[in-house]
């Protein structure tokens, strides 16, 4: 392909960047036993595809039951989305711990405090560890090839229609897993 000239077409930002000016907190779930509803959420970023260009997806689940509490869609990566995201979860309940990867939506202090001011604990996957986070990268595996590669979204609009529709079966699938 290279010799061709021929790329693949992808979205070339990094969502995993941290800002340097924003705190970095250590991982705390290492060897933990995760035993019961709301010990610990997390939540992650990662893009779909549509038509023309492509939309970030935003979720947080619930590590025990691995429901999907809350989500959301943008076109752009600024935290605001992620905050929103969290402010509805915490509608539902309040983890012990939250995690999230190193990316500056979930180190800026819109973020940070929304949790601190919760008084929940912030766990943040090691860099480059996404297994730290192994939930939800298989959330967004899952999501992706039972749903987006099937259905082909070209609009924001189908995407969140069919989102929508997709994880709510998928919490039905989680409640039968439980």
């Amino acid at each position: 392909m290279r010799l061709m000239g021929l790329f693949p077409i992808f979205p070339t930002k990094n969502t995993s960047k941290p800002n340097p000016q924003h705190r970095v907190y250590p991982y705390l779930l290492r060897g933990v036993p995760i035993t019961r509803v709301n010990q610990v959420w997390s939540m992650d970023i990662t893009y779909i595809r549509l038509g023309k260009g492509f939309v970030y997806l935003t979720a947080i689940m619930d590590w025990h039951s691995r429901y999907i509490i809350a989500w959301r869609m943008s076109n752009t990566l600024t935290a605001d989305f992620c905050v929103e995201c969290l402010n509805e979860a915490l509608q539902y309940g309040k983890p012990e711990v939250f995690n999230a990867d190193q990316s500056c939506q979930f180190t800026s202090e819109e973020f940070t405090e929304a949790l601190q001011n919760n008084k929940i604990a912030i766990s943040m996957d090691g860099k480059g560890r996404a297994l730290d986070n192994i939930f939800v990268e298989r959330l967004w595996r899952t999501v992706k090839y039972e749903d987006v590669y099937l259905k082909g979204y070209q609009t924001i609009p189908e995407a969140q229609a069919g989102l929508t529709e997709y994880f709510d079966y998928y919490n039905m699938s989680a409640d039968i897993r439980r």
